[in-house]
């Protein structure tokens, strides 16, 4: 039994047990969330295909905690200017234990 979620503007395919990075969600760690969001469900004999969305099926997660993105540096230079400019960015994430699907 699978199913395809969206959140934070990306599509997921999930099962239960899974263990996935979400861009960052507003709950703190240990707390239940529900993905309402949910785009295809399959059972493995019968699928559900929404249009967008279906009704009548959630995903449920438990929030492991945040974390951090791989580090992404840029630099810019212009020349002749003595002008040189470095920096980085980290995005940070949720990531989340899919403990139920419901239909």
């Amino acid at each position: 039994m699978y199913a395809i979620i969206k959140t934070g503007g990306k599509q997921y395919r999930v099962q239960q047990g899974d263990i996935l990075d979400v861009e960052l969600l507003e709950a703190g760690k240990g707390e239940e969330i529900e993905f309402a969001e949910v785009l295809f469900f399959s059972d493995g004999s019968a699928t559900q295909v929404g249009s967008p969305l279906l009704s009548g099926v959630t995903v449920k997660g438990k929030i492991l905690g945040c974390v951090h993105g791989e580090k992404i540096t840029a630099v810019k230079y212009r020349p002749r200017h003595n002008e040189r400019r470095k920096f980085g960015h980290r995005q940070k994430g949720t990531r989340v234990e899919i403990t139920a699907i419901a239909s």
